[in-house]
């Protein structure tokens, strides 16, 4: 496989884990699983999904980064993380968080954002 794809599939692999780490919790809280747990379990348990999710984070950049013979400078790895995070973020809080929905400004939102990472890859330099 090519850097881009390696790049953009380890990016999703850890940005599911990362949503699961930052908001698993709660869901897990949600169905009585983690409810009673004191906050420094559930931190903890959160640092050990974090670490699955810096095992495919830190590959990915750098795999990924010019400097390191991959295809994208650092604005847009960043760039192409944010948008990765925000398209995973929106299936898992569909998909774990029922009672939550997309409205007319989430969706302008995320317009908003492919079109920040159309320009990040835009190649002004003539």
């Amino acid at each position: 496989m090519n850097a881009t794809l390696v790049t953009i599939v380890m990016l999703v692999i850890s940005n599911v884990f990362m949503t699961l780490a930052w908001y698993g919790h709660l869901r897990l809280g949600e169905l009585g699983i983690s409810k009673n747990w004191p906050l420094y379990g559930v931190i903890l348990f959160s640092w050990l999904i974090a670490l699955a999710e810096y095992s495919f984070q830190v590959p990915a950049n750098r795999i990924g980064y010019v400097g390191n013979g991959g295809p994208f400078t650092l604005v847009q790895l960043k760039v192409l993380q944010e948008a990765i995070t925000l398209i995973v973020f929106t299936l898992v809080a569909t998909f774990m968080f029922q009672g939550q929905s997309l409205r007319w400004n989430h969706i302008v939102s995320f317009l908003l954002l492919i079109a920040a990472v159309y320009f990040a890859f835009l190649n002004t330099s003539k």
